[in-house]
């Protein structure tokens, strides 16, 4: 919104408003503002939690001093949205896709994992909302992603092709229209696609509708969006729910998703700036600079929900944030065509699922044979296994952060290393 206003104040030749033409000066601008709103309102939603007994209901695990946890206000997840929305509302142009379907994201998980605490809380049903309910919720985003990105025509990625490879009346069409290098010879134009990007790769763009060989070529662009949309909404709920499943631990999940946030936050940057893509050489993505914006909200409110939740916590994000940051680390990786580093980068996230599911596989598998059903893991998601092999909390937390500040340079190196 303040956008508009200094837009209109250097059309008046007001001194000092083009100044949020740039997109360095909002994002410092979002993240302070998050984290003051994260900072100071926080604390206000806190004291309105324990006042009306909004507090954790803490399951038997079996697990050291898990019981001190009881009553700890939880849905402060509320505190990471408003942290979010609020900033990016005031500083990211809002004509923008991308910022759009963020904020969309945003609010749709949030709503979803509102909906779970408040049956855990107030319903007093500690099973919450249903898990087909929230995997509906997931695959109905993925599908808005999924199609906006096919349909808007701000989603499009800038490629290089070459004059001799094209149609003769493509040929005409884009020497008009498009930009010519000193040869002559190679133009750009952009275009809806389904092209991704591989990390460690040197030619590091992968299409998805090379899964489709046997479709005829005229149909296999199609097809590959086909294929597109379903690996955004398998990505969407798996990496929502895996944020839900790493929230166990006192600052964990909070912690580790503001270190994926600020890598992500450069990667949209030199996806969106065409002369770092140029010279990083990786696909230019037009209008994803304002991500940026966006990406600092996220940084700065989860940097300030971490200073209440923090060991000891004084207040849990509860599904309420965790399946909100889960999405947005999700769509914000797609958009700028990152998803295929989302192993590497959200390599936490991913050792918790993959704990859980090869604990439950593991299980069932030797009960079946067996009749008795054997363990990998002491417990799982993973942090639980290290509660019961005796390490503190603070310590097991603060290594799984080290790990996360590990795969997030290691995923930043991955811009040059091919």
């Amino acid at each position: 919104m303040l956008y508009y206003l200094f837009k209109y104040l250097e059309s008046l030749n007001i001194p000092g408003a083009g100044v949020f033409e740039y997109i360095s000066f909002r994002s410092a601008a979002a993240v302070i503002t998050s984290l003051l709103i994260s900072l100071l309102l926080g604390k206000k939603i806190i004291k309105y939690l324990q006042r009306k007994q909004i507090g954790e209901v803490v399951r038997e695990l079996g697990l050291h001093e898990q019981f001190k946890k009881e009553g700890t206000p939880s849905m402060g997840g509320l505190i990471i949205l408003a942290s979010i929305v609020i900033p990016t509302l005031l500083f990211a142009r809002l004509d923008n896709i991308y910022v759009i379907l963020m904020l969309v994201t945003t609010v749709w998980l949030g709503f979803i994992g509102f909906i779970d605490d408040y049956i855990k809380i107030f319903k007093k049903n500690k099973k919450g909302l249903a898990g087909k309910f929230k995997v509906i919720g997931q695959v109905v985003l993925g599908l808005i992603v999924g199609l906006t990105l096919l349909f808007s025509d701000q989603a499009v990625v800038r490629e290089l092709s070459r004059v001799d490879d094209l149609s003769s009346i493509e040929a005409r069409d884009y020497l008009e229209a498009g930009i010519v290098d000193d040869s002559g010879r190679i133009i750009t134009r952009d275009v809806k696609s389904t092209v991704t990007t591989i990390p460690f790769v040197k030619d590091n763009e992968f299409d998805y509708s090379w899964l489709v060989p046997f479709v005829s070529e005229e149909n296999r662009q199609t097809y590959g969006w086909i294929v597109f949309v379903i690996v955004i909404i398998f990505i969407v709920t798996a990496v929502s729910n895996s944020a839900n499943l790493t929230d166990g631990l006192d600052g964990l999940a909070t912690g580790t998703s503001s270190i994926i946030g600020v890598t992500l936050g450069l990667l949209a940057y030199v996806s969106g700036n065409i002369i770092y893509a140029d010279y990083l050489n990786i696909m230019y993505i037009p209008f994803t600079g304002e991500l940026v914006i966006f990406a600092s909200a996220f940084v700065g409110a989860t940097i300030g929900f971490l200073w209440y939740n923090s060991y000891p916590a004084q207040v849990f994000m509860g599904d309420t944030g965790s399946l909100a940051i889960g999405g947005i680390i999700a769509v914000l990786a797609i958009v700028i065509r990152k998803e295929l580093l989302i192993p590497i980068l959200c390599g936490i996230f991913f050792a918790e699922s993959l704990s859980v599911m090869i604990q439950v596989s593991w299980f069932r598998r030797t009960r079946r044979k067996t009749g008795i059903g054997k363990r990998i893991f002491l417990m799982a998601p993973l942090h639980h296994h290290y509660q019961l092999k005796g390490f503190t909390e603070p310590k097991i937390v603060t290594r799984f952060w080290i790990v996360a500040i590990i795969l997030a340079v290691l995923s930043v190196v991955t811009l040059k290393t091919r």
